[in-house]
């Protein structure tokens, strides 16, 4: 077995690969985005097949990007290309003619290949068939499907609950794959099913769903051609959702003016070279940000009261005409409460808390003081804080204020990472399921489902590490890598009985395992993917609530792929056997007929299988986008909370973790962050020079950074040093390098997401570096 020494963070840390600084880039995309796709693209795929995959994702009947969940135009999708740089990567490790067949596993023990760095790991290419490692093993082994299936049901039957099972999914599993997950688990007896949501926007979905009714977001992309003001949160979109930037240009173009809240002057918000424009090739670059405003790390909050503060000051002195008033009466609740608490506030101390200059915070009241078509985007720069839940009530109070939410042009958009993850929540992968989506499930398929709430993934990360569960099942992801407090998850993970991964390529949680392992193969969204002689679809849902159907267009690299639906199907059948009254071999003849049951169960799916097929797919209902509001009170609800406050002692930074522009999630695709000019190397920490000066630091010094939360060190060995515009006190460093740093009892108060954007650190200089 591998042991704490290669798991990452731990105690040998990758090579240092030869880290060189350049500029930072003053506008994202352009010809070097063009030049990187298809040098990756045809790289790992050739160039007919490479080119072939790219002509068709994202494309009306062709298959979904497997990277981020931005929402594809309704109407005028480009036929040079409807993808990004890291769609391209991302496809490109996915249509890879490379794969790991019996010959590698038997020559490349685990141990070996867990002393390789996460890029290494990850260019290894496709699994080929399923593998076991068993007991006290040290090679992957091959395994016929019918034996890793009756492995799995054996081991899972033998469990004295069910609820000693953990059933974990990502966001690429697709609506089919996810609706069939949740109900095999829970036809098996849990609720156990933890994903990545947890680990992201599930702050946006508490504080959505509490203040609003639906933890959705409310715009569509065509509100961003009539909004008149963006607010950007938390979000880097050059890198995480790069064709965004197509959207916020158009809107630049009407009129929008953009207002970039980030503690890094991020490449992507500052501006845009459109590759499919003539301009955008010749580097005429598209500025896009009108005020930035490099908040301290979790001084959004502080921020956003400091600029309601003002907008008040404004309506005193005109009353009705910078609050929507009527719609504040008709729509919302506990405003006048609000109103008591927003004038005890005080601005200086708002914008100490923040960051922000009381000119700046001026600006922008009276920016939006005239503007009522106004959209609030955020991401994970927002989620991953102690107070995320009540951050989002605050943008959501500032977008009722101004009756910004169930127009056009206006409305909450949290921006979600992975491409189904939203999705997926739709279909029920949910550890806290509502009654009425379990009394659907009983009406429609004749078995009580568990009504006890199951493990999100702290919780489920805990009761591995406490012997309350033991065995882990992933749909998908690359779990040690994404979640928080590294080798505390890599020994929860170690102390499983079984721990099964369904994956497309090799990754880190394949190497961190229980007593005993499997890795099943499946297909990827550009495969294709036959059943009975005919091509299949399968559908996801963007983060706009768009459904749309994917279809692979690639042969696959191995006849010895299983797509996820299968993979389900064939795993409740050898689990469950005849104690279920679910015909699973009916889902085994065509995804139609899953199709029809997710209509049956879940609101909104109407003539599901005709409205897939439908160019470009359907929207989902969404209350808020209808101007009606889900909660108890059918009205929303204002929201007050108190600043939170993080105490740094003289030495502490805090401390942020971020994605290199060559990434996506826990996937790395090269070693360069070319955006933020740096090269050849991912163990960096970003600091103010300032504060490399106070501790006699300067660029290309070597530390430890620590973490000391709850008592208990933890330590992520050698760091490079590099200087970067960020605000005093604060640092950031790439994940999953610092994974290990982040606490995992250290969450956000009612989503119980791991704060990874706010470590208190502190650094030592490295002897003889």
């Amino acid at each position: 077995m591998s042991d704490n020494k290669n798991t990452p963070g731990a105690e040998n840390p990758e090579h240092f690969t030869g880290l060189h600084l350049g500029h930072i880039k003053k506008s994202a995309a352009g010809i070097p985005a063009i030049v990187e796709s298809i040098k990756q693209v045809v790289g790992e795929a050739g160039a007919v097949r490479g080119l072939k995959a790219l002509n068709h994702m994202n494309q009306k009947g062709g298959f979904d990007c497997p990277s981020c969940a931005w929402p594809d135009p309704d109407d005028d999708r480009s036929t040079l290309g409807e993808y990004c740089e890291n769609g391209a990567k991302a496809v490109a490790e996915e249509a890879t003619l490379k794969k790991l067949t019996p010959e590698f596993f038997a020559e490349n023990s685990v141990q070996d290949l867990a002393a390789l760095t996460d890029y290494e790991i990850g260019r290894k290419g496709r699994i080929a068939q399923p593998m076991f490692l068993p007991h006290g093993g040290t090679h992957y082994q091959p395994i016929t499907w019918d034996d890793a299936f009756h492995k799995i049901g054996a081991t899972l039957n033998k469990l004295s609950s069910p609820n000693e099972a953990i059933f974990y999914t990502s966001g690429r599993t697709s609506n089919e794959a996810a609706f069939l997950y949740q109900l095999f688990v829970r036809a098996y007896g849990t609720n156990n099913l933890p994903d990545c949501s947890n680990m992201c926007h599930e702050s946006s979905g508490v504080a959505l769903g509490e203040s609003l009714g639906i933890g959705k977001g409310s715009v569509k992309l065509e509100d961003f051609y009539e909004a008149e003001v963006i607010i950007i949160l938390g979000q880097n979109p050059g890198t995480n959702h790069p064709r965004m930037l197509t959207a916020l240009q158009k809107a630049k173009a009407n009129g929008a003016r953009i207002i970039a809240v980030n503690p890094l002057p991020e490449t992507g918000l500052m501006g845009f070279n459109n590759p499919q424009s003539v301009k955008g090739l010749l580097g005429m670059d598209i500025h896009l940000t009108d005020i930035f405003l490099p908040v301290i790390i979790n001084g959004d909050m502080a921020l956003l009261k400091a600029v309601e503060y003002y907008l008040w000051q404004h309506e005193q002195r005109e009353p009705g005409k910078v609050f929507d008033r009527n719609f504040i009466e008709h729509n919302t609740v506990d405003f006048d409460a609000f109103i008591n608490d927003l004038q005890q506030q005080n601005p200086e101390q708002l914008a100490k808390a923040c960051g922000i200059s009381l000119p700046q915070i001026r600006e922008v009241a009276d920016l939006l003081k005239d503007k009522t078509k106004i959209i609030a985007c955020w991401a994970m720069g927002l989620t991953q804080h102690v107070n995320a839940v009540d951050t989002i009530k605050e943008i959501v109070n500032l977008l009722l204020l101004k009756g910004s939410i169930g127009k056009p042009g206006a409305g909450t958009c949290p921006v979600r990472g992975h491409s189904n993850v939203q999705g997926d929540r739709t279909m029920g992968i949910f550890e806290k399921p509502s009654e009425q989506f379990l009394d659907s499930i009983a009406a429609n398929f004749h078995f009580t489902p568990p009504n006890k709430h199951g493990y999100d993934v702290v919780e489920a990360i805990k009761a591995m590490h406490g012997g309350k569960a033991s065995v882990f099942i992933a749909m998908g992801g690359n779990f040690l890598s994404a979640t928080p407090d590294t080798l505390y998850t890599a020994a929860a993970l170690r102390k499983c009985l079984l721990t099964v991964h369904v994956s497309t390529k090799l990754n880190r949680s394949h190497l961190v395992h229980g007593h005993e392992a499997l890795i099943l193969p499946c297909l990827g969204r550009s495969d294709k993917d036959l059943v009975n002689g005919e091509e299949q679809i399968v559908s996801c849902e963007n983060s706009m609530g768009v459904v749309q159907l994917s279809k692979g267009v690639l042969h696959p690299v191995s006849d010895q792929l299983l797509s996820e639906p299968v993979i389900v199907c064939r795993l409740a059948k050898a689990t469950l056997g005849n104690r279920s009254p679910i015909n699973w071999d009916n889902y085994l003849q065509h995804y139609d007929q899953i199709r029809e049951d997710i209509e049956r169960t879940i609101p909104g799916f109407g003539d599901y299988n005709k409205r897939l097929r439908d160019p470009g797919g359907f929207y989902l209902p969404n209350c808020n986008r209808d101007g009606a509001f889900n909660t108890t009170s059918k009205k929303a609800h204002f929201n007050i909370a108190p600043i939170h406050t993080i105490h740094l002692h003289e030495d502490d930074l805090l401390m942020m973790t971020i994605r290199s522009h060559d990434q996506f999630n826990t996937t790395i695709y090269g070693l360069n962050d070319r955006y933020r000019g740096i090269y050849k190397e991912r163990r960096v920490i970003l600091m103010n020079q300032g504060d490399m000066d106070r501790r006699n630091l300067k660029q290309g010094d070597v530390v430890d950074i620590y973490n000391h939360h709850g008592g208990v060190e933890r330590v992520a060995h050698k760091f490079i040093v590099v200087p970067y515009p960020i605000p005093p006190t604060c640092a950031a460093t790439y994940f999953p390098e610092t994974n290990v740093l982040v606490p995992v009892n250290n969450v956000a108060k009612k989503s119980n997401t791991p704060v990874s954007k706010a470590v208190i650190i502190s650094v030592k200089k490295v002897s003889g570096e």
